[in-house]
């Protein structure tokens, strides 16, 4: 196993073994991910806790449950007192991060936002991130100068014509999701992306693309989650008219998603990797355990208010969506522990990465 993961893999062999299927070929897969990431990470599961803002969104991707499209769905957005209830909870509960996430909505302001991160970060000693789509320089800038720690941004496919299809342009920063994850590298933030396994059109080839890219990209955190279909989007509808022929598509499967898991663990040794709710959804029972003993070292328990979670459907029949937060930090470290992890302590940062110097103009 030390000679056959001994380095990163190529595009060629993390192809293959995105197309294996012998289990105790797969077994060796998955040893070498843990071993790597017990290597470059520990055995500390971070937790983050998720606070999802606002389902409002401008975004018309064909994906998407709360894409603008969705004319069916109720609409809502936290207020500023609810969003620092949630961050207080998150403190509360021994987390070391917040992360504030929302569809592209056009009242979450560069200003407000800013506000937030600075009423965090002078109460709590939390990290900050923040997954608020594509955002202008000047947002991006306020709100590192407010304290926030972290970006996320899924390019979700990095086969440019099917990100076209499926996530139509807004047209306002003329640059790739691509360009704008080294922007936010210049700017000084970690940097987080990732993608979907199994969106319809996508080939093994095309994920294989996807994986070798985190390693181009150094990214700090990775989130890889399957493709899961919504029966209210363009895409869900649409499903078997754009599969790709079999041996072409990559799978949106419980396994496909392992192997992604696995392979961004050897291709990216330092970064946080998440298990993720979506693989929770496909395997109730211990879709995060695997996730967890197959390379990722990060959980993102859910403390948005009761009464919000539901209206954030991305997909649908999420996992734990009616789970208390109590309820889900108590099940979260029985289930870290009883795969021999612990809870880890603080921000949980990249490990090896001296920050970025912000770009001159960030000062």
């Amino acid at each position: 196993m030390v000679d056959e993961f001994s380095a990163k893999p190529t595009t060629a062999e993390i192809l293959r073994w995105l197309r294996e299927d012998d289990p105790a070929r797969l077994a060796r897969l998955w040893a070498a991910a843990d071993d790597v990431r017990r290597q470059n990470v520990g055995d500390e599961v971070h937790l983050r806790g998720l606070v999802e803002i606002s389902n409002i969104c401008q975004r018309r991707c064909a994906y998407c449950g709360i894409s603008a499209l969705r004319t069916d769905l109720a609409r809502y957005r936290m207020t500023p007192p609810e969003i620092l209830d949630c961050a207080a909870a998150a403190d509360a509960y021994g987390y070391g991060t917040v992360v504030l996430q929302a569809g592209e909505d056009p009242e979450l302001t560069g200003p407000a936002i800013a506000q937030l991160v600075r009423d965090i970060k002078s109460r709590h000693r939390l990290a900050v991130t923040l997954s608020l789509g594509e955002r202008g320089d000047d947002d991006l800038r306020l709100w590192l100068q407010a304290g926030a720690d972290r970006y996320l941004l899924r390019f979700e496919t990095s086969n440019a014509e099917l990100f076209a299809r499926i996530h139509p342009s807004a047209g306002r920063h003329g640059r790739s999701r691509i360009e704008m994850l080294h922007r936010l590298r210049e700017l000084g933030y970690e940097v987080g992306s990732g993608v979907m396994c199994g969106i319809p059109g996508q080939s093994y080839d095309d994920l294989a693309a996807d994986i070798a890219l985190f390693a181009t990209l150094d990214l700090d955190m990775i989130g890889v989650g399957p493709y899961i279909p919504h029966p209210h989007t363009p895409l869900g509808e649409q499903v078997e008219i754009l599969r790709l022929p079999a041996g072409q598509q990559a799978p949106n499967d419980e396994l496909t998603t392992y192997k992604a898991v696995a392979l961004a663990r050897l291709v990216c040794p330092q970064a946080n990797i998440p298990s993720t709710t979506a693989l929770a959804t496909l395997n109730l029972a211990e879709g995060r355990e695997l996730g967890l003993q197959r390379g990722a070292n990060v959980v993102m328990p859910n403390i948005t208010p009761m009464a919000y979670r539901r209206l954030y459907e991305i997909y649908p029949a999420k996992a734990c969506i009616a789970e208390t937060a109590q309820q889900c930090i108590q099940c979260m470290q029985a289930r870290i522990e009883s795969i021999g992890r612990r809870v880890g302590l603080g921000p949980g940062g990249r490990t090896g990465r001296t920050k970025t110097k912000p770009a001159e103009d960030v000062s």
